[in-house]
């Protein structure tokens, strides 16, 4: 029990979780402004406007800055640490989203072209069908096409204006917490 009392009276904890759960509930607002729906993936998935890792991290630095100062060694590992996760949501994280769209869309293009194949060949065996053929007709008329729950993931990094987005909202967050 004391270790949970003092986890939630930890400062910087709470400027760092309200921050990236502020950014979170930001996306699930503008996705349903966007599509007209509301799509609770967004309260915990990556990706999207506004960056919560940014805000996270942004919120958290901030708050070091004006509970510790910027000379402190706190401050500045959290500077660091900053900076390496907005770096990396926009060059790494952002890249692996890119790809996961390319290969998704080979993955859509393959499956249909064999489910296409796959009604010719149906085609060509009944047109051709005898006793020995049995095996293989079970085998075409079974085949399993790739579905959508086997894509990958599309929204995983940020561009520069997300990132900056949640950079804002964190370091706003931060300065409106009351310091404890």
């Amino acid at each position: 029990m004391d270790f949970f009392k003092s986890i939630c009276s930890n400062y910087y904890i709470n400027v760092s979780i309200v921050a990236w759960f502020s950014a979170q509930v930001i996306k699930v607002i503008l996705n349903f402004i966007l599509t007209k729906e509301i799509i609770w993936e967004r309260l915990i998935g990556a990706g999207g406007m506004p960056s919560a890792h940014s805000a996270l991290v942004c919120s958290l630095t901030v708050a070091i800055q004006r509970k510790l100062g910027f000379a402190s060694a706190e401050f500045a590992i959290s500077l660091v640490l900053a900076a390496i996760v907005m770096y990396d949501a926009m060059g790494v994280r952002r890249a692996a989203g890119q790809q996961a769209k390319v290969i998704n869309k080979m993955i859509e293009s393959m499956s249909i072209n064999i489910k296409i194949l796959m009604e010719e060949e149906r085609k060509k065996f009944f047109k051709r069908k005898n006793k020995e053929d049995e095996y293989v007709e079970k085998n075409i008329s079974s085949g399993e096409v790739i579905d959508n729950k086997a894509l990958l993931k599309e929204l995983l990094g940020h561009t520069p204006v997300e990132v900056l987005g949640g950079a804002l909202l964190g370091t706003i967050v931060s300065l409106l917490m009351p310091i404890r």
